[in-house]
């Protein structure tokens, strides 16, 4: 090899690394600017909110086809249908609330959930509407759980629900549930009914109706004292 064309060589690679850096550089300058540049509008079909570590997640806010199952105990849960909205989970891992939205020509809702430590929700600022018949319930609801720490074998009791086809079967073993304290009752509601009746309902450690204070469609006030097999107390 003659020294002229060594030195061509020894030009080029010089020559391309000068080009190269210089475009590596003004990459890196470009998206420095991209990252500290403030946007007027974004679009996007999910966007994961996580800790400092970029690893642990702290929100999603997501469309309804990529919405996150949600993380129960350190579980995550298996792919199941969820609007869209926000889902926000805690240090530990799990979800622990979030606010969903839909609405169509059948159906209607919005709600902002909280849910108990390590289990699903026991509170929600609710509205739902059947948008055909114009029938609405919207207010302040409470959820209590019989038992701490069932979400698990509850979780696997819904599985096998799943399997079975039986009408009378599913309806005895979803009793089953309830007898074993596995799911959650109803203990209050402040707001309108489907019904249309406006007030306070309140229901016993196992869902009995047992207080019922409101306004009736007719705008008569009532107060309700009920005992355990729903029949009004004198």
């Amino acid at each position: 090899m003659t020294d002229n064309n060594l030195s061509k060589k020894v030009n080029f690679l010089i020559f391309y690394s000068i080009i190269s850096t210089t475009f590596f550089l003004l990459f890196v300058v470009y998206l420095n600017i991209q990252k500290n540049k403030n946007l007027d509008e974004l679009t996007v079909k999910r966007i994961n909110i996580v800790d400092e570590t970029g690893t642990n997640l702290r929100m999603v806010i997501s469309n309804e086809v990529r919405q996150h199952p949600g993380i129960i105990n350190g579980e995550k849960l298996k792919p199941r249908e969820r609007p869209s909205g926000m889902i926000f989970f805690n240090s530990a891992g799990d979800e622990c609330g979030g606010l969903v939205y839909d609405g169509n020509k059948n159906n209607a809702g919005m709600v902002l959930s909280v849910d108990k430590f390590r289990d699903d929700q026991i509170m929600q600022l609710q509205y739902m509407e059947n948008t055909k018949n114009n029938a609405r319930k919207y207010g302040l609801q409470l959820w209590d759980y019989p038992k701490e720490n069932t979400n698990r074998e509850r979780n696997k009791r819904f599985e096998k629900l799943d399997s079975i086809n039986d009408k009378l079967l599913k309806k005895n073993e979803y009793q089953k549930m309830r007898l074993d304290s596995l799911l959650m009752e109803d203990r209050l509601f402040i707001g309108k009914n489907f019904n249309k009746d406006v007030g306070l309902f309140i229901n016993d450690k196992t869902g009995n109706p047992r207080i019922k204070i409101y306004i009736d469609n007719n705008d008569t006030p009532k107060i309700e004292l009920l005992d355990v097999n729903g029949k009004t107390i004198d």
